[in-house]
């Protein structure tokens, strides 16, 4: 219990300080994305830049509510308060999940890095829904250790722009790789990474019988 405590204390400071940070860079300091287009090189097809930006503005919008709602639902003072609260939260993550994962889409082709990068993002735009959806089908079959499990599983996917950016750091600037090449790294490397993160947390700190 007390590794749960502190798994969920370092959860909700990455997932506020995040937001804040998703909110003010993409919303105030870079509204026009300035620094993340000027990545975008060799393209086969042009950006529609007024498009493009609603989409991300919602892209980040959704993405910020996925994970508030998220956190909140692995918080037991709210399960034990409410469960009709804790219902309602997670579809609303469900949601938030879904129009990510659709805004994603559109912009995959986009991606930096060209087309690998992109299909990179189009395997991510299919396995974040199927391990949401399989979450709720636990739940509603009343397995809740299973849907507790599947649900550690599809939050891990909130921290891929994290993940991404973090990864593509490392190869940028410590190996000394292009941004094009070290981004596109991040995108396969993050994935890879947020399936096995949620692995090893429910296997030690959430290991128990399933029902």
């Amino acid at each position: 219990m007390k590794n749960r405590n502190k798994l969920f204390g370092v959860l909700v400071s990455l997932s506020i300080l995040f937001i804040l940070y998703a909110l003010a860079k993409n919303y105030f300091i870079d509204p026009e994305a300035t620094g993340f287009l000027s990545h975008k090189t060799g393209l086969k097809r042009p950006i529609k830049l007024p498009v493009w930006l609603n989409v991300m503005y919602v892209h980040v919008a959704f993405a910020c509510l996925a994970m508030a709602s998220g956190l909140l639902n692995f918080s037991n003072r709210i399960f034990k308060k409410s469960r009709k609260l804790h219902r309602m939260n997670g579809y609303v993550y469900i949601v938030s999940v879904l129009l990510v994962v659709i805004t994603s889409g559109y912009m995959a082709p986009y991606a930096t890095g060209g087309k690998i990068s992109s299909m990179g993002f189009n395997l991510l735009n299919m396995i974040w829904p199927i391990i949401t959806i399989t979450a709720l089908v636990q739940i509603l079959k009343k397995r809740m250790i299973r849907h507790r499990n599947w649900m550690i599983r599809s939050y891990a996917f909130c921290f891929t722009n994290m993940a991404i950016h973090l990864i593509t750091l490392l190869f940028e600037q410590g190996f000394g790789l292009g941004y094009a090449d070290s981004y596109t790294i991040g995108v396969y490397g993050s994935i890879a990474l947020l399936l096995f993160i949620p692995e090893v947390i429910i296997r030690t700190i959430y290991k128990s019988r399933e029902n």
